[in-house]
């Protein structure tokens, strides 16, 4: 009996990624960075507006 592992290569075509305009910049007024053609935000990372996830419990309504 062998030690080794034998595996198949994967096989089809993968999908080509989304791909945005060219030559867009963040749209903070200050700012001029160069967004990349993959990057579908509006904005660069520095001037992303926050967003906090809601990962676990419930909301509780108010005066209960």
């Amino acid at each position: 009996m062998s030690d080794t592992l034998k595996g198949k290569a994967i096989k089809g075509i993968s999908r080509a990624s989304r791909r945005y305009s060219e030559g867009r910049v963040c749209q903070d007024p200050d700012c001029d960075t160069k967004l990349s053609m993959y990057n579908k935000r509006d904005y660069c990372h520095v001037h992303a507006p926050v967003k906090f996830p809601r990962v676990r419990g419930r909301i509780v309504p108010e005066g209960t």
